[in-house]
């Protein structure tokens, strides 16, 4: 390995600009004259996206090499297993290493502070501890191989509504305990290879140049030591960008910002040692990337990384409702399967994460194999297509089907794509009706779940068992399979709040916000942290799943040290199978100078019990575990007090709880107006006001304005210009752009579905890279001109940069 400072002395100004930006749409530049390489990055987070070919743009999200399609974000967490997440981990990293892939761009870990969210399937939690648990270890596995992992989206990049554009309000309290504190766990305890900005602005700095959340928590006080690069597209100013620690320009041509840097440096405005601290990190990475490959080829098993997407299907799937012990489904009955997933499975979203699976298992014919052909029926149950319309013809076959079952498994579901969040928490209307229409006539129904986000369940009441398959990746038919028919025993918990309706949410008065601001008045309490203490009623809570077996939790006990604890119990398998079991260590403040919620959770164990077995499981609470982040002292404060410690099956069922107390020397800071802060201190549905959330932001709140023709930016989205004739021409350009880059106009194409909605809230300056570079900055800021009614103006401008060009 070279050393980085000896050659950092013998690079040019030039070959600095350039080694802090992209070759191209997914690698780095080579300085070929030092022996510099190349490395290349693809899209993840749950399957290797690597181009089939040499095309270096969009398209490969639609020409991608076959990989095996793990299960995504939201099922991993559902398995609470740590060491299951660590072997996907390497999975992934086996793949990459067979493909030369040195920087897979995942996982990502932002918070679902709404149902809402557009891809809250990429994403593990509404808890930070959670989270950062489960995403660090998927993290230690890639890079077990020698292969990085890049944490993504730092930070608060928690909704698809204009997400390029919009400023995350955020008060600071809620930024550290909610929002940072998973990239946190991550940070001190792997040190990724890279972190990714996120797109959007938070407290009025995009994330891509600001220095609160790069150069001074992320690298100073976390002492993040990898690279920082910006998620694609997401820079607007690239030497603020530099002054703030973003080491890397995703993707590139940015021969305008290369530009940038030398006038920067030349003219005193940028420090060439800030440039050096940059590059220095980037020739670190790219040779640290390269001892991997010097190792020699590898091929990986695709049959066994198969097999291990299917082990996690199995552990993340979600035995949510199981009246009168319905489920498992004799092997000897006659199983009707309704619904279009059961031979078209939906098992991943669409976007950046799309993977081109290795081979998809579906459920019609891993039911088959089991139980033989005669004793599996099927009816399509819906349309394909148009899923709001009700065809009475579908739903009387499958009635007709349902009758000759003995047991009905409905196949519902919502289709999840990112660049743009749900529009509701509702099933389609013709997912609705058939549901309820099976469940009219027939006695024996499970609903088959297959979706990205919570869902409202208006029926509920009226089936008996109900299954969340969430997308369970390409192997994930024969996880349901083996459930369904006991061949395997459901361990699945969910890592989020299903509400009863969409406006149980605390999110939901004030998601996603727009057009300019999204204020997060709800604070520290999203999630469980809210309904739990608000002592709000919920569909299903926060670590609910249910087992085959059943388990009896008891003996606790907690040996205090100092500002630290230590929590044993036991618990033993009271049912006659083999099964798995996700115990849950909260932690509640009994009383606090600051607000706090009920509860939260702050360790967490998968126990393998076989019948009538019992095991005592230790789960250890270090000093941040009974603390909280004063805002005041700048720093995580723990008060001298009673702490009562629960141990559960989820949020809401507490089996064993005890106090222990701890003893501090810090002093928390008083609130300067507690009375204002009133409804922090005691949560309810009630809207929270701007004046209420301001005095806790600390300062006045931006206002939420639309730009008007006149002042728009390179920043305003082209939703946003639509009274100008030119911004809609510029539009159309984008569209025909994004219709070759994914690979025609097919309109059933997830992909240009995905960017077409995408498009009008993007920012004018996305054209630079949607262009591949061929438009200018020059250019566009000659036509920005010419948007604002200055046409002459513009015209010469534009004239200007042509001949530059």
């Amino acid at each position: 390995m070279q050393d980085p400072k000896t050659l950092l002395s013998q690079l040019t100004l030039e070959e600095k600009a350039a080694l802090v930006a992209g070759l191209n749409m997914w690698q780095t530049k080579a300085i070929e004259r030092l022996g510099i390489p190349s490395i290349l990055m693809t899209n993840g987070p749950h399957g290797v996206q690597k181009q089939a070919s040499e095309a270096t743009d969009f398209a490969g999200m639609s020409n991608s090499i076959p990989a095996t399609c793990f299960p995504p974000a939201v099922i991993q967490a559902a398995t609470w297993n740590r060491e299951l997440i660590h072997e996907m981990g390497v999975a992934l990293g086996e793949e990459c290493r067979q493909e030369k892939v040195s920087i897979l761009l995942g996982p990502g870990i932002n918070i679902k502070r709404s149902p809402l969210g557009g891809r809250n399937y990429d994403y593990y939690s509404e808890d930070p501890y959670f989270a950062g648990e489960m995403a660090k270890q998927l993290i230690m596995g890639i890079e077990s191989q020698g292969i990085g992992a890049s944490l993504k989206h730092f930070a608060v990049g928690n909704q698809e509504y204009r997400r390029m554009t919009i400023n995350a309000v955020v008060d600071e309290r809620a930024l550290r305990e909610i929002y940072l504190a998973g990239f946190e766990t991550i940070i001190k305890d792997a040190q990724p290879w890279t972190v990714m900005n996120a797109y959007t602005l938070v407290n009025g700095t995009y994330c891509s140049e600001n220095p609160h959340l790069i150069r001074g928590i992320l690298k100073k006080e976390w002492d993040f030591q990898g690279v920082v690069l910006s998620d694609w597209g997401s820079v607007n100013d690239r030497i603020a960008g530099l002054k703030a620690e973003i080491d890397l320009e995703m993707p590139d041509p940015a021969t305008d910002n290369q530009r940038a840097i030398l006038a920067a440096v030349r003219a005193g405005d940028l420090p060439e040692a800030t440039l050096d601290r940059a590059v220095e990190l980037m020739l670190a990475l790219i040779f640290k990337a390269q001892e991997t490959f010097a190792k020699g080829d590898f091929t990986y098993d695709k049959q066994a990384h198969h097999d291990l997407a299917r082990r996690i299907a199995e552990e993340g799937t979600v035995l949510l409702k199981n009246e009168n012990q319905i489920l498992p489904i004799p092997e000897s009955a006659k199983v009707a399967l309704l619904g279009h997933f059961a031979k078209k499975p939906r098992f991943q979203g669409t976007g950046s994460s799309l993977t081109n699976p290795t081979m998809v298992d579906n459920l019609y014919d891993e039911m088959v194999k089991r139980i033989g052909e005669a004793n599996v029926l099927y009816a399509p149950g819906f349309p394909e297509k148009d899923k709001a319309f009700i065809d009475e013809a579908l739903l009387a076959e499958a009635l007709e089907v349902a009758a000759k079952a003995d047991y009905v498994v409905v196949m519902v579901g919502v289709a999840v794509a990112e660049g743009g969040d749900q529009p509701s928490m509702k099933l389609h209307a013709s997912h609705t009706a058939l549901i309820e229409k099976v469940a009219a006539a027939h006695k024996k129904v499970i609903v088959l779940l297959s979706n990205g986000n919570p869902l409202e369940m208006p029926w509920l009441a009226n089936v008996p068992a109900v299954l969340e398959g969430y997308l369970a990746g390409q192997a994930g038919a024969a996880a349901q399979a083996d459930i369904l028919l006991g061949r395997v025993n459901p361990s699945g918990k969910i890592g989020e709040t299903f509400p009863i309706k969409l406006e149980d949410n605390p999110s939901h008065p004030y998601f996603p916000g727009g057009p300019s601001t999204v204020e997060y008045r709800e604070s520290i309490y999203v999630g469980y942290r809210y309904y739990d203490t608000a002592n709000a009623p919920v569909l299903f809570p926060f670590g609910h799943g249910l087992s085959y077996t059943t388990f009896e939790y008891r003996e606790l006990s907690v040996q205090a040290r100092n500002d630290s604890a230590s929590v044993t119990f036991k618990i033993r398998n009271t049912g006659n199978k083999s099964g798995k079991e996700a115990v849950q260590v909260y932690v509640r403040d009994v009383e606090s100078s600051h607000f706090r919620p009920f509860k939260e959770l702050k360790g967490f164990a998968k126990v393998h019990i076989q019948p009538k077995e019992e095991k005592s499981v230790t789960i250890e609470l270090d000093r941040r575990a009974f603390s909280f982040y004063d805002v005041g002292k700048k720093d995580w404060i723990l008060e001298t007090g009673d702490f009562e410690i629960l141990v559960g099956a989820s949020s809401q069922d507490i089996r064993l709880k005890t106090t222990l107390r701890l003893d501090s020397d810090q002093q928390a800071s008083s609130y300067a107006d507690r009375a204002t802060l009133a409804p922090y201190f005691s949560p309810t549905p009630a809207l929270i006001s701007r004046d209420t959330f301001a005095a806790l932001y600390g300062k006045p709140l931006p206002e939420n304005t639309t730009p008007q023709k006149g002042s728009y930016t390179l920043n305003t989205p082209f939703g946003d210009m639509s009274d100008s004739w030119l911004a809609r021409q510029l539009l159309n350009l984008m569209n025909g752009q994004v219709k070759k880059m994914v690979g025609g106009d097919d309109p059933d194409n997830p992909l240009l579905a995905m960017v077409e909605n995408m498009l009008k809230e993007m920012p004018l300056r996305a054209m630079l890279m949607m262009t591949n570079g061929a438009l200018k900055r020059g250019t566009l800021e000659a036509l920005l001109m010419m948007i604002n009614g200055r046409g002459l103006r513009g015209f010469g401008a534009l004239v200007k940069s042509l001949v530059r060009k």
